[in-house]
């Protein structure tokens, strides 16, 4: 019998993949590694690694299933991932690694899936709002890219519905966004909230500040490296740089307004739910108010969106929960057949 199982949480950045066993009904983590996703061609070269240091150390098991939720859009159990050269496949990967049930789901289905086993301490609350019980609820969160899904409760539980709303166009709030998506139109044609809101979003926007407003205020050009969102985030968070400073405060307005139209669009009452891997690192700035203030401010809809709770997401490993938990379900479904 088939004991044990896979998570797997698929990045443009990183990769997490847990690989859980079944000792006396109790679900236990037999191992669990962090990897460079760029630093592999592939999920399988990442898998051959990871199985290779269990069975080296443990001695080789059996797995029953294995649950891989990746930043990209899943059809027909195949994605090829948005900010990533990688292409996955759930037929061969149970084939090459004779897993016998493979599934790929959406990143922010894995994370939708893991809220629901998340601790109170998991979550930092940003307006308490008046929640309502079983109310439509809304997962998003800004890394690499963008990502989004609604949940709505259905048959006794959430049933998640992922999407790519990240892709959805830009829409500017203010002159300065204007001049902002005028920026970025000059460099990629169609600006969707992802080239915004994200980490070479944050980018983007601080390059775009540099140029129209840095050098004419006499300020030495800030040169960015591969990790330009740190770099940014740093400088403002310790009031390195004032066009950094700019640059995050513009990056929370935008990110507050977005989060509140994905509110108002699913009149997610249930609540909000603000994942991702740059939330948590500026917290302190997501709670000093304009982020907020964006979120409520829908004209007449305002106070109506000063009722939904939103709450940032502090466990970073929340899609890998949901990983691990749909590869748990599905095990358990396949020992019932």
């Amino acid at each position: 019998m088939h004991e044990s199982f896979i998570g797997g949480d698929i990045g443009g950045t990183k990769t997490l993949l847990r690989l859980v066993q079944m000792t006396g009904g109790l679900a236990q983590v037999r191992h669990e590694e962090q990897y460079n996703s760029r630093s592999y061609t592939s999920l399988s070269d990442i898998l051959k690694d990871f199985l290779g240091s269990v069975w080296m150390r443990d001695g080789h098991c059996e797995l029953g299933a294995a649950c891989f939720a990746a930043a990209g859009p899943v059809s027909n159990q195949r994605v090829s991932l948005t900010n990533l050269t990688w292409s996955m496949d759930a037929a061969a990967i149970g084939t090459e690694f004779s897993i016998p049930h493979v599934k790929i789901i959406n990143d922010f289905e894995g994370v939708a899936i893991g809220i629901e086993s998340l601790h109170k301490s998991d979550l930092i609350t940003l307006q308490a709002g008046r929640p309502e019980v079983r109310g439509a609820r809304v997962a998003l969160g800004a890394g690499t890219g963008m990502g989004v899904s609604w949940m709505t409760w259905h048959d006794g539980h959430y049933r998640i519905l992922p999407t790519e709303a990240g892709h959805m166009d830009f829409a500017p709030l203010n002159e300065l966004q204007n001049r902002l998506i005028e920026h970025l139109w000059k460099e990629f044609g169609h600006v969707s909230y992802e080239r915004v809101l994200s980490g070479p979003g944050l980018t983007n926007i601080f390059n775009f500040l540099q140029s129209s407003i840095g050098l004419s205020s006499g300020l030495v050009k800030a040169e960015m490296d591969n990790d330009g969102a740190s770099q940014v985030t740093d400088l403002a968070l310790n009031r390195k740089h004032p066009i950094a400073v700019k640059a995050l405060d513009l990056f929370v307005e935008i990110y507050g307004a977005y989060a509140g139209n994905l509110a108002l669009a699913g009149l997610t009452r249930g609540g909000v739910y603000v994942a991702g891997g740059i939330a948590p690192k500026i917290l302190n700035k997501l709670g000093e108010g304009s982020f907020m203030q964006s979120f409520r401010n829908k004209g007449r809809y305002s106070a109506m969106m000063s009722e939904i709770p939103v709450c940032v997401v502090m466990n970073q490993k929340v899609g890998l929960i949901g990983a691990v938990e749909e590869s748990h379900r599905m095990m358990d479904s396949a020992s019932e057949i």
